[in-house]
């Protein structure tokens, strides 16, 4: 935690340096407003058999707006800042919040309150995922959840890293008396790219990351995963890990592009160490998905975040995905369950600032044995939405 308030400590004190230096020369300060509203649909078949009112929760078709967000965004010679507000099923919570510095177009710092880079899907936001939801992998592993963080980015030809060091999410919400302790963390994204050029990519890399506790009292973690839905939030995998000293994870990365075809895969492993003679809790899981513009010449590449660039107005795109989790580990005495998730996505980019998706999706669990949850269960899902974003 020293290192951590030390590393911010010195990150400010650099900026502060650089802010000084930049008043030799005048600067224009623009701010832009931001804001994003979704609005969903979704069809549920097949996925109640066995739920009684004493038992997991039944899928209700519907429709809803599960996030809605305005913000702005400012800039001022190499300094920028960003701050979101979103507001979902009647609660107001914060979102990106950060203030930045563009040391050279190579290297930035960024502090606050934001997705620490960590795997491919730190690329994008929430609502721009390709597959209509992150894969439940990714959200599983808590791959890429917001933070109080300080992240360094490296991003120069063939190469890209992100590096940051954290505090657990509750630190947003809640005071450090009243929290007791706060968990830690840090992690990175290394990168390898040897062509990077729009519809010519071939990019490997790898994420690590390193935690402490971050349950209520401390000890131990917990993770979980819904269905892949907005509209009916239904449980699909839990594991509560107690006696825990810290946790290790890691997940490789593929992503090559050619023309208007696109592939990418992650791994993902994680390894929980424990205490008082428990053994440790290991999961991993693994996505592949398929992107292709069927309307559109070909996908461009993001350096600033090492991905596909967002297609350009008027594309149609189709992805198709299929997601294993296995987050049951019997000798560690925690059956969270093993699901597997295919699913097939149309995306139609209307223009700069609206979206339409369709998709269809499959999901099962098997071998889950927690308490009020049925140890199998699975479902078709079909989903639309209508997302304004800007």
């Amino acid at each position: 935690m020293k290192n951590i308030l030390l590393t911010i400590a010195a990150v400010t004190l650099c900026a502060g340096a650089a802010y000084a230096q930049e008043q030799k020369t005048e600067k224009k300060l623009s701010v832009t407003p931001t804001g994003r509203i979704l609005m969903d649909g979704a069809v549920y078949m097949g996925g109640n058999g066995g739920v009684t009112d004493e038992t997991d929760t039944k899928f209700v078709d519907g429709v809803a707006i599960p996030d809605i967000r305005v913000g702005a965004k400012a800039s001022y010679g190499k300094w920028k800042a960003k701050v979101d507000v979103g507001f979902a099923y009647g609660k107001v919570g914060l979102k990106d919040t950060y203030l930045e510095y563009d040391f050279n177009p190579s290297n930035l710092v960024r502090v606050g309150y934001f997705v620490p880079q960590w795997g491919l899907n730190s690329e994008t936001s929430s609502s721009m995922k390709q597959t209509y939801e992150e894969p439940t992998s990714n959200e599983f592993f808590y791959a890429n959840p917001r933070l109080l963080a300080a992240m360094w980015v490296y991003d120069k030809g063939q190469y890209f890293a992100g590096t940051s060091l954290f505090v657990e999410q509750n630190a947003i919400t809640q005071n450090a008396t009243a929290m007791g302790k706060q968990g830690w963390g840090a992690q990175t994204r290394l990168v390898w790219r040897p062509r990077c050029t729009d519809g010519d990519v071939v990019q490997v890399g790898s994420s690590f990351n390193y935690s402490t506790p971050t349950s209520d009292d401390h000890t131990g973690f917990s993770y979980s995963a819904n269905f892949p839905s907005r509209v009916s939030k239904v449980s699909l995998l839990q594991a509560n890990i107690d006696n825990a000293r810290s946790l290790f994870k890691m997940t490789p990365e593929l992503l090559i592009v050619k023309g208007n075809v696109a592939f990418e895969a992650q791994y993902y492993y994680m390894n929980v160490i424990r205490k008082g003679g428990y053994k440790n809790y290991q999961a991993h899981g693994a996505y592949g998905m398929v992107r292709s513009l069927l309307i559109g010449s070909r996908y461009g590449y993001s350096h600033a975040d090492a991905g596909v660039a967002t297609p350009a107005p008027g594309s149609l795109e189709l992805a198709v995905c299929y997601n294993y989790t296995d987050a049951s580990d019997s000798g560690a005495g925690v059956m969270a369950g093993i699901t597997n998730d295919v699913s097939c996505t149309l995306n139609y980019y209307i223009n700069s600032w609206m979206l339409a998706r369709l998709r269809y999706s499959y999901t099962n669990v098997r071998d889950r044995y927690v308490e009020n949850l049925l140890p199998s269960r699975h479902v078709n899902t079909i989903e639309a939405r209508l997302q304004i974003i800007f």
